[in-house]
């Protein structure tokens, strides 16, 4: 079986690390990035779909259809932004752009990075847990053939990846030490694990890091 996928964040670390998984992949047959500027990055299997602005999608939904699957991987930090503008990017940005997909491609699969530690209530007290959990619940009632959500924690990014913050590099050295304090998971295994979402499925819809590490 040969899949034809889409990312989006593959100018981040999570989606860059998915994005080269993808490319290495021998069934792996086409990428499309849907970015909101264009990567230098070159590949005979890569295409690229810019987009600077994720609620206008009307231009290229040409470019958006003929596709298996979506990995999801666009996202931001919390940090210093109330609840209104965090739900705007992490839940009603996700959703549209979901919501399209599912319209443009029946039988597609739904690949989510989410968070460890999510909250499914979505009645906590940390405000990107309620999000996180709002937009997981809201993908897995999308008419996909299937939505899975990815809780990563700590990751390790792959040797290579150029879009890595400097702390990161720092904590990435220490990884043998952190995944025996905190959760903790290479990219090369979110991003397997991505990709077996699609070639094999699982019985879960909401992964932590065991359940990935299982499915890579």
């Amino acid at each position: 079986m040969k899949i034809k996928v889409i990312i989006t964040g593959a100018t981040g670390m999570v989606g860059e690390g998915v994005l080269l998984e993808c490319l290495d992949h021998p069934d792996v047959q086409q990428v499309l990035m849907v970015n909101r500027k264009p990567s230098t990055l070159k590949h005979p299997k890569l295409k690229e779909c810019i987009v600077p602005d994720f609620f206008q999608l009307n231009d290229v939904t040409d470019q958006l259809t003929g596709y298996d699957a979506c990995f999801y991987c666009a996202g931001i930090s919390s940090r210093g932004l109330d609840e209104a503008a965090y739900s705007r990017i992490t839940y009603d940005t996700t959703l549209h752009f979901a919501i399209t997909l599912a319209d443009l491609n029946p039988g597609m699969i739904f690949s989510h990075i989410s968070g460890s530690h999510t909250d499914s209530s979505e009645k906590g007290r940390i405000m990107w847990a309620r999000v996180k959990g709002k937009t997981e619940n809201a993908l897995m009632k999308l008419p996909f053939k299937k939505a899975y959500n990815f809780r990563p924690g700590f990751m390790k990014p792959t040797a290579g990846q150029q879009n890595v913050k400097g702390f990161y590099k720092v904590l990435s050295s220490l990884y043998p030490l952190m995944k025996l304090i905190f959760p903790a998971i290479t990219l090369r295994e979110v991003g397997l694990a991505m990709i077996n979402s699609v070639l094999k499925g699982y019985p879960k819809q909401v992964l932590e890091i065991e359940d990935i590490k299982l499915l890579a």
